[in-house]
């Protein structure tokens, strides 16, 4: 049977090098002190990646975990929230942090576009008592990339930690935590890493742990508590048995991008040749500013449903892509375009596939959209 080709946005496809890793031979990682300064090694990894000198670590669970970790480990009960958010899971963070008692504020954005950096601006002029604040690089349901490199700085001048949710961006967007100013940086091992679901990457600044380490009241719960990894190393104590598996793959996937000296330029060029193509055959995207390189979300024209689409790409083309949530539910379409999933022919046969089925459904196409992909 032939293989699915998943061109979502996450989890991706992932490498045979990568696979392979998951069968090297486990060890008992509490007691090995070579898996130790495996682990070691693997963060410093991250950290070349990531461009920071701050301490990153690996956690055992989906990157959903990094942001429950995140609030639970640094907001006390009363500690003011900045949830800036311009999407599902922008707002969705503020959430996390009424759950561990923070008092939220939403700054909302325009859904369509990215959050704009003068009115965040002439907002904190007046508003800027906050502990934390929160929100998202890459917005996964509409596409839409926040431009993180203004606007953490704009947010450290007042002295506010902040938390940045790159799950779906780390890898295919241009990422600096240190020179941006990120306290706590999150990613996740299914997107554009291109490693198997399962693994929270984060990285910590000195402002964090110091909020972390110095806080009035304890953190609640034990899994999601960060400052239980303050020693791990010192102490060659983890505070649950680690994945070894995962993380041998995590580990051939960070050699594979860290050789990888295209990585950001390919994806912005095929998110924008993606984006040519739909334009050009006169699809409408739902974004309107600050496209993102991961992942390109398209309004479905009239006269066919997502179902359809979802369908007849699966069933007929053995190809599968994805929809949305929440007020996204069955409005748009999504492609995605990340780590391994973002090279040329996986596109090119991801849009002839789209073009075969909304001109099966008469849906009128000014070009062609594999061909307006070649072409531009």
């Amino acid at each position: 049977m032939q293989e699915t080709l998943i061109m979502t946005p996450g989890p991706t496809y992932v490498h045979e090098d990568v696979r392979r890793a998951l069968m090297k031979p486990i060890t008992n990682p509490d007691l090995d002190l070579n898996f130790y300064e495996f682990y070691r090694g693997l963060c410093d990894k991250i950290k070349r990646f990531l461009n920071t000198e701050n301490e990153v670590l690996v956690l055992c669970g989906e990157g959903i975990l990094g942001l429950e970790a995140a609030c639970a480990s640094l907001i006390e009960p009363g500690d003011k929230v900045l949830c800036i958010h311009n999407g599902i899971f922008g707002k969705g963070f503020g959430d996390f942090a009424k759950m561990y008692g923070g008092d939220v504020v939403y700054y909302e954005g325009d859904y369509k576009s990215g959050i704009k950096y003068q009115e965040l601006e002439e907002f904190l002029k007046n508003n800027n008592d906050f502990k934390v604040a929160t929100l998202v690089h890459c917005e996964t349901p509409s596409g839409i990339t926040n431009d993180v490199e203004k606007l953490c700085p704009l947010l450290k001048k007042y002295g506010i930690i902040t938390v940045v949710d790159s799950v779906a961006g780390m890898g295919g967007e241009e990422f600096k935590v240190d020179e941006w100013n990120i306290d706590i940086a999150l990613g996740g091992s299914q997107k554009c890493i291109s490693a198997s679901p399962g693994l929270t990457l984060l990285s910590i600044s000195s402002d964090a742990w110091n909020k972390i380490k110095n806080r009035k009241s304890p953190i609640v719960g034990f899994y999601a508590n960060l400052n239980n990894w303050s020693t791990w190393y010192e102490d060659k104590w983890f505070p649950y048995t680690q994945p070894i598996s995962d993380l041998y793959a995590l580990d051939v996937a960070f050699d594979r991008m860290l050789k990888d000296k295209n990585m950001i330029e390919r994806h912005k060029d095929i998110a924008h040749r993606v984006r040519h193509s739909l334009i050009e055959g006169g699809l409408e995207l739902y974004p309107l500013d600050s496209f993102s390189n991961t992942v390109t979300t398209i309004n479905i024209p009239e006269g066919i449903t997502y179902k359809e689409i979802y369908e007849d790409m699966l069933n007929k083309h053995n190809i599968m892509i994805a929809g949305a949530f929440d007020f996204l539910k069955d409005k748009v379409i999504r492609i995605g375009h990340m780590g391994e999933n973002c090279y040329e022919e996986k596109l090119y046969l991801t849009l002839k596939a789209l073009n075969s089925v909304l001109k099966e459904h008469n849906i009128d196409l000014k070009k062609d959209l594999h061909q307006s992909f070649v072409l531009d």
